[in-house]
Parts: structure tokens; sequence; C-alpha cells
């Protein structure tokens, strides 16, 4: 597709039934709302909109990104309805981490009405790789430049979403995770690795409960050194969760579910390094701290050398925008999105 072509495209992306309200993204100050990140990311680096109406959907008169949630009920009305008013449409699972596909799909119903919207859409589009390669077998008869793997972008270009703190400020160590009941989280196995680097290099490590009671019972379980341990048991507006990113030295995780990546791309919003965790995000931003092929000792031991070299964190921080911004970048994903409808 030419540039004029690229600039002109936009992407609507519809989640029937949702909890989001309608959000437009056809200009910077009309934002309001939802962060530009996850799927609303995708409308926004089309200058698009998201929606939960399949009317609404319908009035844009754009190409529309079809989510399937809960029992995939209301995505597959919706395709249907948005194929008797001739819109082109993909899909996608909204949640895509590996573990979150098999529990979708390990019920019938369910299985069934996804294998008829794959079939029925026009193409898929994947957050990860992983997402994917699943999807290209659902439709295994059917062209596949169908599929696409498209990252979930982040607005690095945009000053707004600079959460920069400067290095002297920078102290302790944020966990990533923070579901203990999620195996493929290994939610525990982080917070003891943690310590462990709390008790070698004197750092602070912050972690948010937001289990309660419970939550606060395993927590005192591992004996953090008296003061090492900052809890945080409320949920905050994401930008002030950014704001509590930045401050820190490195996002530590070991998170092996395959995920788009948010943690990841929060510690680029936040100019810091996030070291661990394998999803798509991590991969492509964090390729020499991420936990692709790494052992958890080797983790802990790259973590390690980070909090002590100021150095090598700040030229790890300007490696790693670098290749975002080549690659996760509203820029960078834009023209992805208007080459792969163009193919369609």
């Amino acid at each position: 597709m030419t540039s004029s072509g690229e600039a002109q495209f936009r992407l609507t992306v519809l989640n029937p039934g949702g909890r989001d309200v309608a959000q437009s993204f056809r200009e910077a100050g009309e934002a309001i709302g939802h962060a530009p990140v996850n799927f609303h990311a995708y409308a926004a680096c089309t200058n698009g909109s998201f929606h939960r109406d399949t009317k609404q959907a319908v009035a844009e008169n754009s190409a529309v990104l079809l989510l399937l949630r809960g029992d995939f009920k209301a995505s597959e009305r919706a395709l249907e309805e948005l194929k008797k008013n001739k819109c082109r449409v993909v899909v996608s699972l909204k949640e895509t981490g590996l573990h979150q596909i098999a529990q979708q799909l390990s019920d019938r119903a369910r299985l069934s009405r996804f294998l008829r919207i794959i079939a029925k859409a026009d193409g898929c589009i994947a957050s990860t790789p992983e997402a994917a390669e699943i999807y290209q077998q659902a439709r295994s008869k059917s062209n596949p430049s169908t599929v696409a793997f498209i990252p979930t972008p982040y607005p690095l270009e945009d000053r707004q979403w600079n959460f920069t703190v400067p290095p002297n400020q920078h102290a302790g160590i944020l966990v990533g995770t923070r579901e203990w009941k999620v195996p493929s989280r290994n939610h525990a196995t982080t917070l003891l690795v943690s310590r462990r680097l709390c008790e070698a290099t004197g750092e602070r490590v912050t972690v948010f409960n937001l289990d309660g009671r419970k939550g606060r019972q395993l927590l005192a379980e591992l004996k953090f050194p008296n003061g090492k341990l900052r809890v945080i048991e409320k949920r905050m507006p994401y930008v002030d969760y950014l704001r509590e990113v930045a401050r820190h030295k490195i996002v530590f995780q070991l998170d092996r579910s395959r995920v788009p990546g948010q943690v990841a791309g929060d510690a680029l919003l936040c100019r810091t390094i996030c070291v661990g965790g394998d999803g798509a995000i991590d991969r492509m931003a964090f390729p020499q701290t991420c936990g692709e092929g790494r052992t958890t000792n080797e983790l802990a031991a790259i973590a390690s050398g980070l909090l002590n070299d100021t150095n090598r964190r700040a030229t790890l921080v300007l490696e790693t925008q670098w290749r975002a911004m080549e690659r996760l970048s509203f820029q960078a994903i834009r023209p992805q999105f208007a080459n792969f409808f163009a193919k369609l």
C-alpha cells in the first residue's frame, strides 16, 4: 500500500458487549479514556476507534478487528451483523496467553463457535506468534496471508507517554507479576529470586498485592529483610502505575505464559529495563534480558548485574528504545495493518 493509503487507513476494534466505552483516536486530543495500549493501541495507532456496540462499529465504515471474548456468543452475532453490512472483518482472541487460549478452547461449545468464527472471518490478527500459529491451523484451508502476527504497539513517539525518571532517582526492583494462582506466571519463584537479589544488593523490592489478607500472609512467609519489601495494595490509574514503574532500576518477572507482554511494554514507556518474561514484547524489545532460552539462575545474574551497573542500564535503555521504535511504535505498526488489509 502507498504511504497515502497507509495514512488514510483506519481500524475499528470491536469488543462486543465489553465494558470499555466507545472511544475515538482520530485526533490525539480525543484520546481521553482508556490508554492507547493493548487492543486499544491497534485502534489508536491507525487513528481509528474502539467500540462495544456493533452498530456503532458498522457506522465507522472502516476495517474491523473483532475481539472474541467470553463464550464467543456475542462475538459470533457481531460477525454475522458485520458481514451483512459488507464489512471487512478480521478476528482475534481477546485473551491470548497460551494458558488462556487452552482454557477457552477446552469447552466444546466454545470451541465449536471459535472454529465457525475463524472460518467465516476474512482473516486473523494475532498479538503473539503463538496465537498466529493456532489461527493458521484453524484456517488450514485458507490462504496463509490471511493470518498475521502484529504485536501490540506502544506510543513511544508521543511525549505524553514518556515517563522517564532521571537515573539518580531510580531505586529497587519492581516485581512485574502478581498472580499466585496461574502456574505459568511463576509469581512465587519471582519473589524468591527477588528476595535473594535484595539480600545480595540491598535493593528494596516493590510488589503489588491485590489478594488482600491471603496475599499478605503469603508475602509474610517469604520473610524479606526488614524494610526491604514494599507492598502496594491499591489499584492505581494506569498513568500513576507507570510513574511507579519508572522509579525502579529494573522490572523483574519469570512469566512463561507467552502473552503479548504488557509488563515489558510498560517498561518501554517508563524507559526502564524488563528482565525475564517470554511475552512477544519481551522477546522483541528486550532480547538481551528476556526469559527466552534462559534459566532462572541466568536471569537472576542478569538482574544482579544491572542493579549494580548504572552505565549498563543506561546503555540497555537506549538500545531497547531504538529497537522498540523500529518495531513496536505506532509509526512502525500502522503500515503493517494497512498492508495486511490491502492483501485481503
